[in-house]
């Protein structure tokens, strides 16, 4: 079983409406093939502390959206987040496996999950790209309860720009994203001359259609070494699937393969890790590449073929990709340019 899983069913009352591209599908989906593997015993974390989410967010924003008279000027009625019937509880249900995960850590676990969070975009006052409640950040900020020095790593295709503008100028805490160029992917930021003060904000833009070779080798070359030099005393693992070539809101072309190759680099680092969800919208992908990664994280070794009926019963007949897509090695001269500007302009500058 895999230790210290904090999930439970209310928190697929997160729920944007059918519509909307955010769905708690996901998280069933991924249950059922813990399920059927074997690997599935949830903690159940409670209903969420009001007091973890002030670790991060004003207490204005958040009573706002405890008495659902948030608007448009805190992110609530946009497109990405419309507001729906029990918001404010199920934001605090996916928090509090997040939350308790890091208290798990804290505790001495070597390993915590609350794979229904990564949550990684929202503000202090504000709501953003279909997140209420920061999550990762609140990880962080418990973790650092014990340890002096933390490390955020994000493997979304959206920048994590959340979590790195609350912690953008503590020394105590490197942020590390690779996602899709700001150029072509909301939210616009997350250049790689984005460091912070204390160069503890590190950043890998990777052009559109950039291969998986290529972002693999672009995470191994920077994220990494960074993290080697910062020496943190523990992760966040912030896992978005959506830099798979099949995800429908970005344009990265990464295969499950690849991403659980960068997730297996983390965990070679042999300190304690938060894993943490996050994007991810086709439903094909999104729950085998979750669980390929909590096993991977967990040292459970897995056959690459999903097991019937649910193979059939949910389109994903493998864990990983067996073509991945179209030739390799495309954006490679773009990622060298970025690591080499990482690498000259903040690795020799991060903190060791």
């Amino acid at each position: 079983m895999l230790p210290h899983f904090y999930y439970h069913p209310r928190m697929k009352a997160y729920d944007f409406g059918p519509q909307h591209p955010l769905k708690p599908e996901r998280l069933e989906r991924t249950m059922r093939l813990l399920t059927a593997l074997g690997q599935c015993d949830p903690i159940d974390p409670g209903e969420g502390e009001v007091a973890d989410v002030l670790r991060v967010h004003d207490s204005a924003y958040v009573n706002a959206i405890r008495t659902c008279t948030a608007g448009y000027d805190m992110g609530i009625g946009s497109l990405d987040n419309p507001p729906f019937v029990g918001m404010y509880e199920a934001s605090l249900a996916y928090c509090a496996g997040s939350a308790a995960a890091a208290r798990a850590v804290v505790a001495g676990a070597p390993l915590a999950y609350g794979i229904a969070g990564g949550l990684h975009h929202a503000m202090p006052t504000r709501a953003s790209g279909f997140c209420v409640f920061n999550d990762p950040a609140i990880a962080v900020h418990i973790l650092l309860e014990k340890f002096e020095r933390l490390a955020y790593v994000d493997i979304d295709v959206h920048h994590g720009d959340g979590v790195q503008w609350m912690w953008y100028d503590d020394p105590r805490v490197l942020t590390c994203s690779i996602h899709e160029d700001p150029r072509t992917l909301w939210p616009g930021t997350g250049g790689a001359e984005e460091t912070g003060a204390e160069f503890t904000a590190l950043n890998v833009p990777l052009e559109a259609h950039t291969t998986g070779d290529v972002w693999q080798w672009a995470f191994l070359q920077s994220v990494i070494p960074a993290l080697e030099r910062f020496r943190p005393g523990a992760i966040v693992l912030q896992m978005g699937t959506d830099s798979h070539f099949r995800d429908p809101l970005a344009h990265l072309r990464n295969t499950a393969q690849e991403f659980v190759a960068a997730v297996a680099a983390v965990k070679e680092l042999g300190l304690p890790i938060v894993a943490l969800g996050g994007g991810g919208y086709s439903l094909t992908t999104v729950p085998r590449m979750w669980v390929a990664a909590c096993l991977t994280l967990a040292g459970v070794s897995f056959d690459d073929a999903i097991p019937e009926p649910l193979a059939s019963e949910l389109g994903m007949p493998n864990f990983f990709d067996a073509t991945p897509p179209g030739p390799a090695g495309t954006g490679r001269r773009y990622a060298e340019a970025v690591v080499e500007f990482v690498r000259s302009h903040h690795l020799k500058r991060v903190r060791s």
